[in-house]
């Protein structure tokens, strides 16, 4: 069976975006904001920059450190296009029964008369990220790929209904658009 000895990637930083490596600490800056990235529990991963570019190397790699490997280049290019570009997801407030009313407070996402339910929802905002209530959708705003998805996914799991039949009961907020800022 043949094994790698050596895996090396490069990521190149581009125009207006700085890139701080401290051990396996990753801190991307841009014009967006900052995405600060701890891969301290990828042993075998070595990560440093070279001439505009961050690097990550790893030597005698089986499956599972390939795997470490080729993850943390995918998380350094999304911090990457975070800062420079941001993610947005967007949300449907669905009702069909009782008028759902959605508003943000702090860190928290609070959803009232939901099913015609008495106490809130509630769904907390991960990190960083900006949520903005319309009338029909909430937008989930934010430089850090990892925030924006799981602030959506937590407002998104907040209003999952249990204990009713979902082809009549539809109500709830639902994901039905994801990409960048711009």
């Amino acid at each position: 069976m043949a094994r790698a000895v050596t895996i090396r990637e490069e990521v190149e930083i581009p125009e207006g975006v700085s890139v701080e490596v401290e051990g396996r600490r990753v801190r991307v800056r841009g014009p967006r904001g900052t995405v600060e990235r701890d891969f301290s529990c990828a042993r075998g991963v070595r990560i440093y920059l070279e001439s505009g570019r961050v690097v990550v190397e790893s030597f005698f790699v089986d499956r599972k450190l390939k795997a470490q490997a080729y993850s943390i280049v995918s998380h350094i290019k999304n911090a990457i296009e975070g800062v420079l570009k941001g993610y947005r997801y967007k949300l449907r407030i669905v009702h069909t029964h009782f008028p759902i009313s959605v508003k943000v407070s702090g860190d928290k996402v609070i959803i009232e008369n939901f099913i015609g339910e008495k106490a809130p929802r509630v769904a907390k905002i991960v990190g960083n990220v900006k949520v903005t209530v319309t009338k029909t959708d909430v937008i989930v705003e934010g430089c850090d790929l990892e925030a924006v998805a799981q602030t959506a996914a937590n407002i998104e799991q907040a209003t999952k209904i249990r204990d009713f039949d979902r082809r009549v009961f539809v109500d709830g907020i639902y994901i039905y658009e994801r990409g960048y800022a711009e």
